[in-house]
């Protein structure tokens, strides 16, 4: 794949305002997953970074229960920036294998450097994407292995259980979302190939409208800051026509735009596997993570030893693109600051952040304010992000 631009002879000149509000991205860690080469597991952990000035730097690590399996919706950070919560979708056995697993982490952000474990929750196996509502009082959390949505209110940053809506039997739920407005919400349905409307009324939530349909393998969803549109990832891309045998072995994904009121829906195809999608905060900008092979091994069907980080300009339906660059490899996800300049961009088998600058034309990578963990960063969130 080739970058749209020459990052060696690419000089992008960004100033970062000195009065930009307090920024802080979460990223979730996990030290399970082994690669070739790795020297052994390391603890899984949740990062603070600060981008409220460049370059953007970790301030602060706690021991916590991470999965890079799964979506990299599974942080969400309250709107305050006061606490996030973070789902592990698996855990680590005493013999060394891998299982599905529920819990759900209170990470108290009171202070930033010195991130604190809080609580810890179950939802159902496989728990995966989480979201807050923007008035910071109610959670929700999918389950993959039982399709339900987990609902938890919030009081002094803590969760308390207050129901579950179950989804169709092997839906696969594996992302949900708040509308802007916080009286409804969208469950990913990945198995169905759909997004799943939930009406939500105080703590009550519960399933209503149709289903959306669109693509093979929805993945992850956010919404237009005014809540009229949804934006999702579609791992297998679009629907074969009816009568007609898909293909065999990797096929192109897509991101489709979303009119709520109405259903419609628009695809754009975007590469092998998008992993992610983030909106910038004011929504002018969408930013997809393609996976394009990467994660797999040297040799293996379908392998590229470089993803992509594709930005696209958005207006309501429309999807233009802007720029795009090759990144790292087994990239997961990403998130804007919120000016929109400075990128992050979670890679797993170097188990580091990509930091990009942006321009509204073009990225380029910083390659010296790269951040490195012990463990692969495999879920991002920002208290603006969604």
């Amino acid at each position: 794949m080739k970058t749209s631009i020459s990052l060696a002879a690419a000089v992008i000149t960004l100033a970062v305002p000195a009065g930009l509000s307090a920024q802080l991205a979460v990223s979730a860690n996990d030290g399970k997953q082994l690669r070739p080469g790795d020297a052994g597991r390391t603890a899984d952990s949740v990062s603070v970074i600060d981008l409220r000035s460049y370059p953007p730097k970790t301030i602060g690590t706690v021991v916590a229960p991470a999965s890079m399996i799964g979506p990299p919706a599974a942080v969400a950070v309250a709107r305050n920036g006061g606490f996030a919560l973070v789902s592990a979708a698996q855990r680590l056995k005493a013999d060394g294998t891998i299982e599905l697993n529920d819990g759900v982490s209170v990470i108290d952000l009171a202070d930033p450097t010195a991130p604190a474990l809080a609580q810890t929750v179950q939802a159902g196996p496989g728990a995966s994407g989480v979201a807050i509502n923007r008035a910071g009082t109610l959670a929700l959390v999918v389950s993959t292995g039982d399709d339900t949505v987990s609902i938890f209110t919030i009081k002094d940053k803590r969760l308390t259980p207050a129901g579950k809506v179950q989804l169709p039997a092997k839906a696969r739920p594996t992302d949900v979302a708040f509308l802007p407005n916080g009286k409804g919400a969208v469950a990913v349905a990945q198995s169905a190939g759909q997004l799943m409307r939930l009406s939500v009324s105080g703590d009550s939530v519960t399933l209503g409208g149709e289903p959306i349909s669109t693509g093979v393998q929805p993945y992850g969803i956010s919404f237009s800051p005014d809540g009229r549109y949804a934006y999702n990832t579609n791992l297998q891309g679009n629907v074969p026509p009816a009568g007609t045998t898909p293909p065999r072995g990797p096929r192109v994904g897509t991101v489709t735009a979303v009119e709520l009121a109405t259903g419609k829906v628009n695809a754009v195809e975007v590469g092998f596997t998008p992993e992610h999608l983030t909106l910038s905060r004011d929504g002018r900008y969408l930013a997809v993570v393609v996976h394009n092979g990467s994660g797999g091994a040297p040799g293996s069907a379908g392998y590229w030893p470089h993803g992509a980080l594709k930005i696209y300009g958005v207006k309501g339906m429309t999807l233009t693109p802007i720029t795009e660059t090759q990144t790292g490899a087994w990239c997961q996800g990403a998130t804007f600051s919120d000016n929109a300049k400075t990128i992050l961009l979670q890679c797993a088998v170097d188990k580091d952040i990509e930091v990009y600058r942006f321009n509204g034309r073009a990225l380029a990578r910083d390659e010296a304010a790269t951040l490195k963990f012990d463990a692969r960063p495999g879920a991002i969130a920002t208290p603006s992000s969604r």
